[in-house]
């Protein structure tokens, strides 16, 4: 038997470990492009402060921070200069004493050209004038007086309680008025009645969704009113139709539940519905206290499959109520029997009579259910 001895070349010396390249013992996992580089790489540049959990010496990729979140979108928004201030008007006497000067100065002024009839001039007690004619002084006196009283009694209105005008001039917002009674308000001025009472709308059935995404139609209850007249008449259209608008908008966006389900919570989706409105008509003066479904019902295209669904789920709990109790009722008959020693039984016969009682209580039940 021969026995083979290696011997170590003379130009080796004695066997070392290899050399590691890479000195940290605790790498997990070395990228696979640094162990191929044909050229080094320039020094990199030490990173932002945005670099946060890079260990030193592990390999591992540094991981940069998470970007900010993304900024909720911008809030509708009207003209800021667009604000409710109250008009410079006058009471009610002031275009009554204008108008009846105006009155006063027309027939003086038919006294003065004899163009009066002798029947007024006798009720009005005035001395016997042969007049000097219509000439242009007489005119511009007609013209002067007619004005004064069509400026005084065309500016009248009347401020009642729960409305306001809103008064502009030339397309510029010149003020409110809220005040309640006569009153004299500039001829000139453009009239937009505003209701600022408090007001409920039941809209029609709106179209809705719940969590799942099923198809509903929902019929919405809104409080509200116009806090803002001169943002409720001059930032919209309508802002009966906005808040409409509003409101739908609110429905695609918020999921309803059905009174059935089991997170079904009429406060949670009223409040946040009435969140939701209020904040998309806040922007042309409209102040909502409450959006609350009143009625819920699945769209007509959906409404069989899911009345079949809710009849299948009803009768599976009216089975598994029935199985129940006959269960219970079974095993509190066999327990009585054999703890009273009325009837011994091996396995065999506790089986069947199991059986036996099993199908008398459950015909019993069937027979008692409608």
């Amino acid at each position: 038997m021969s026995t083979t001895t290696s011997h170590t070349p003379e130009h080796e010396g004695p066997s070392r470990p290899p050399t590691r390249l890479i000195q940290n013992e605790a790498t997990t996992e070395i990228p696979v492009h640094l162990l191929f580089r044909d050229e080094p790489e320039p020094r990199p540049v030490p990173l932002a402060p945005a670099v946060v959990g890079s260990r030193t010496g592990t390999g591992e990729q540094p991981r940069l921070r998470r970007p900010a979140a993304v900024k909720s979108r911008p809030m509708a928004e009207v003209d800021p200069a667009l604000v409710e201030r109250p008009a410079r008007v006058l009471p009610g006497a002031a275009g009554v004493a204008a108008g009846l000067c105006g009155a006063a100065g027309c027939v003086a002024t038919s006294w003065w050209a004899g163009i009066l009839p002798p029947l007024v001039t006798e009720a009005l007690r005035l001395p016997a004038y042969s007049g000097a004619g219509l000439g242009p002084a007489q005119w511009a006196a007609y013209a002067g007086a007619g004005a004064l009283g069509l400026f005084g009694l065309g500016g009248l209105a009347r401020g009642r309680t729960g409305h306001a005008w809103v008064l502009d001039l030339f397309g510029r917002y010149r003020g409110t008025v809220r005040r309640t009674g006569l009153l004299w308000v500039n001829p000139l001025l453009l009239r937009r009645r505003a209701d600022v009472r408090l007001r409920h709308w039941r809209s029609e059935p709106m179209p809705a969704a719940d969590g799942n995404g099923m198809a509903l139609r929902v019929v919405a209850l809104v409080v509200w009113r116009v806090r803002d007249t001169a943002r409720a008449t001059l930032g919209v259209e309508d802002h009966e139709t906005y808040l409409r608008e509003c409101v739908e908008a609110a429905f695609a966006r918020i999921p309803v539940e059905t009174p059935g389900s089991v997170r079904f919570s009429v406060e949670a989706t009223g409040e946040a519905l009435t969140r939701r409105v209020a904040r998309d008509a806040g922007a042309i003066g409209l102040e909502v206290y409450s959006v609350q479904p009143v009625r819920v019902e699945y769209a007509p295209e959906v409404a069989p499959a899911m009345h079949r669904r809710r009849i299948a789920a009803l009768d599976a709990q009216h089975r598994a109520t029935v199985l129940t109790s006959v269960v219970d009722s079974v095993e509190d008959t066999v327990t009585r029997l054999t703890m009273r020693g009325l009837v011994e039984l091996d396995d065999y016969e506790r089986k069947a009579l199991v059986k036996d009682l099993t199908v008398a209580f459950c015909a019993g039940r069937g027979e008692q259910s409608p």
